[in-house]
C-alpha cells in the first residue's frame, strides 16, 4: 500500500470532519497515520485516536466489524454479538458503529446500555449464549489511544487461530466500499439491538461474591478503604459489590470519581504506575486510611497501597499482591477442607517464580502461559471442557490483573477488589499487615525482586526499530550485566506446547532471569527482570547491572 495514494483515498471519501483533520497532517503524521493498517491480532485493535489507517476511527473499526460479522456468518448459524464501551474518547460511538455493521448484517446485537468493565462483556457473553463479545476499550493506555477486543463464544479473547482468520476476512475488504451499515436507532426500534437487562449485571455481581474464601468465618470489616476509579468503569460495580458485602468506610477519590476520557488528573491511567496512583495516595493520608485501591479504566487491573510502621503508603506491585493472594486464597481453602482434588493456579511466564514455591508448599500444580490473561482463560476453558473447572483456585499476572472464579474469562478488576478488601481485612482482625504478610513470604521462600521496564518506540521509524532490537536479542549473549547466560527459551519456536510468539527468557546464574518481548497492545519493548538474593538491597544491585547491560541493545 502507497501510504500517500491512500492518504488522498480518504481526503475524497471521508467525512468533513475527518477531512479537516486529515488537511492539518504534516508528512510525518501521514506516513505514521498510513504506512500500514492497524494491527489486527488476539487483542484485536488498539492504537492512537484519529484519521487513517493506523489509527482508530469510525472507518476502522466499520471496517473490523464488517470483518469480524463475514467471520461470524460463516461459523454460525444464527450469530449475535455482546458489546461493551468503557470511558475513552469515542468508546460509546465506536460501539454503536460496531452495532450498526452487525445489524446490517443481520447479526443479533445486545449492548450494555452503560459503560461498565471488560470483564461483564465476558460474563454477558456466556450468560446469553452469545457467538462473539466486543469490548471497546484501550484498557490502561494513555487518553489518545483506543481499542476494539474480540472475545469467543467462550467468554475468553479470541484465540490466535480466530484473530487470523477474523483478519483475513478483514484484508478482502475496501474499507469505503465493503462494509455494510445501518442507524443505530432504526436498528434498535427493529429489535435488532437490544440493551442488556440489569438483572445480568446483578448476576455477575453476585458471582464476584461467591469468590470469597472465608467460608463462614467473622472478620472486622470496618477498615478504611480510600476508591479510585481513575475516572473509569469501576465506579459502580466496585462500590456496589463492596458495600453489599460489608465493607461501607469507602472514601472514593473526587476528582476521579467520574468517567472522563481525558484522565485529567492521571494521563498515563495505570495502577501500576506512581504517578497514576499520586492522588490517592494524598487521599489516603488526608483520610487516614487502612487500604487504597485503584482500578484501571476498563477496571481489568486493580493496584493497591498500604500503609507501613513508620505510617507512610507503600504501593505493592502486581506480583507481590499476587503472592499475597495466592496464599491467603490456599491457606484458607486449606484451612476449611475447601481445597479441590489437584487444585491449580495458572500465572503468566514474567510473573515471579516465587509463585511456584508457594503453590507446590500447598500442593497445588502451577501452569505457566504466554503473557496476556486470555492465556489464562483459555487454561479454565480446557479445564471446563474436561468437567474440571473447579479445579481452577487462582490466576494472575504480574501487570496487575487477578482471577478466582471461572464465571468469566477475563482478569477482574471487581473480584480483585473485592478479594484484596477480604484479604486485607482477615490480616487485620489478626493484627497481621499486608506489609508483615509479604515479609513473612519471602523470609519462608526466599527474596524475589521482580522489575519491568518499557521502551516505547512511536510510528513508522520506531517500529522498524523495535524489530531490529528483537533481532538482536535473538542474536544469543553470553552474560548479562553479571550472570552468566545458562540457556535462553525462544518461544517464537512454540515451546511447552503455548502457541509460538516472539517472547525469550534468559535463564541466569543465581536463579536470576530475564524476559524481553514487544507489547502486542502498544508500540513499547518490555523486559521483565527477576532476581533473588538475600534481601531487597542485594537484588537492587544486580537489578541495576542488569538493566545497565541491556540498554546498550537499546540505544
Amino acid at each position: 500500500m502507497d501510504y500517500k495514494e491512500e492518504y488522498e483515498r480518504w481526503l475524497q471519501n471521508v467525512d468533513a470532519d475527518m477531512k479537516e483533520e486529515l488537511g492539518k497532517y504534516t508528512a510525518q503524521e501521514i506516513e505514521d497515520s498510513f504506512y500500514r493498517n492497524l494491527a489486527f491480532g488476539t487483542g484485536g485493535l488498539r492504537g492512537t485516536i484519529g484519521a487513517g489507517t493506523n489509527r482508530m476511527n469510525v472507518y476502522t473499526v466499520a471496517k473490523a466489524s464488517q470483518g469480524l460479522a463475514d467471520y461470524l456468518k460463516k461459523n454460525f448459524d444464527n450469530p449475535s454479538v455482546v458489546i461493551g464501551y468503557d470511558s475513552r474518547i469515542k468508546s460509546d460511538v465506536f460501539a454503536k458503529i460496531a452495532a450498526s455493521v452487525f445489524s446490517a448484517n443481520d447479526i443479533r446485537v445486545e449492548i450494555w446500555a452503560q459503560l461498565l468493565p471488560v470483564p461483564t462483556v465476558s460474563f454477558a457473553v456466556r450468560y446469553l449464549h452469545a457467538s462473539a463479545g466486543i469490548m471497546i476499550t484501550a484498557s490502561h493506555n494513555p487518553s489518545k489511544y483506543n481499542g476494539y477486543k474480540v472475545y469467543g463464544m467462550d467468554g475468553c479473547q479470541i484465540t490466535t487461530e480466530a484473530a487470523e482468520e477474523i483478519l483475513a476476512e478483514i484484508e478482502k475488504l475496501d474499507i469505503f466500499s465493503d462494509v455494510k451499515r445501518m442507524d443505530f436507532e432504526a436498528a434498535a426500534d427493529a429489535g435488532q439491538i437490544t440493551y442488556i437487562p440489569d438483572e445480568v449485571l446483578t448476576l455477575f455481581s453476585d458471582e464476584v461474591k461467591k469468590q470469597s474464601v472465608l467460608f463462614g468465618e467473622k472478620i472486622n470489616k470496618d477498615v478504611a478503604i480510600v476508591y479510585s476509579p481513575l475516572n473509569g468503569t469501576g465506579l459502580v460495580p466496585v462500590i456496589r459489590t463492596l458495600k453489599e458485602t460489608g465493607y461501607t468506610n469507602i472514601t472514593v477519590v473526587k476528582e476521579q470519581e467520574q468517567p472522563d476520557g481525558n484522565f485529567p488528573t492521571c494521563p498515563y491511567p495505570n495502577p501500576e504506575i506512581k504517578e497514576a496512583m499520586a492522588l490517592g495516595m494524598e487521599y489516603a493520608k488526608k483520610y487516614n486510611a487502612d487500604l487504597l485501591l485503584a482500578t484501571d479504566p476498563d477496571c481489568d487491573r486493580v493496584g493497591i497501597a498500604v500503609k507501613n510502621s513508620e505510617g507512610d503508603y507503600v504501593l505493592l506491585s502486581g506480583n507481590e499482591t499476587g503472592l499475597l493472594l495466592l496464599d491467603y486464597i490456599c491457606s484458607q481453602r486449606t484451612k476449611h477442607n475447601r481445597m479441590p482434588d489437584n487444585p491449580v493456579a495458572v500465572k503468566t511466564i514474567v510473573t515471579m517464580d516465587l509463585a511456584e514455591r508457594i503453590a507446590e508448599n500447598y500442593g497445588v500444580e502451577t501452569k505457566n502461559v504466554l503473557t496476556g490473561f486470555k492465556f489464562i482463560g483459555e487454561q479454565i476453558g480446557l479445564l471446563e471442557k474436561a468437567g474440571r473447572e473447579e479445579r481452577y483456585i487462582f490466576g494472575f499476572e504480574e501487570s496487575y490483573g487477578y482471577l478466582t472464579g471461572t464465571y468469566v474469562r477475563d482478569k477482574d478488576g471487581v473480584n480483585g477488589a473485592y478479594l484484596i478488601c477480604e484479604m486485607f481485612s482477615y490480616y487485620k482482625t489478626k493484627g497481621i499487615s499486608l506489609l508483615d504478610k509479604l515479609n513473612e513470604l519471602y523470609a519462608r521462600y526466599g527474596y524475589c525482586l521482580n522489575t519491568l521496564h518499557s521502551y516505547e518506540f512511536d510510528g513508522a521509524a520506531g517500529f522498524s526499530k523495535m524489530q531490529d532490537i528483537m533481532e538482536k536479542f535473538h542474536g544469543g549473549m553470553d552474560a548479562i550485566g553479571s550472570l552468566k547466560v545458562l540457556k535462553v527459551l525462544d518461544y517464537s519456536k512454540g515451546l511447552d506446547g503455548l502457541p509460538k510468539s516472539d517472547v525469550l527468557k534468559y535463564l541466569l546464574e543465581d536463579d536470576c532471569s530475564v524476559v524481553v518481548r514487544s507489547s502486542g497492545t502498544e508500540p513499547k519493548l518490555k523486559t521483565y527482570i527477576s532476581v533473588n538474593a538475600k534481601n531487597r538491597e542485594e537484588a537492587e544491585i544486580v537489578e541495576k547491572q542488569i538493566v545497565d547491560s541491556l540498554k546498550e541493545y537499546f540505544w
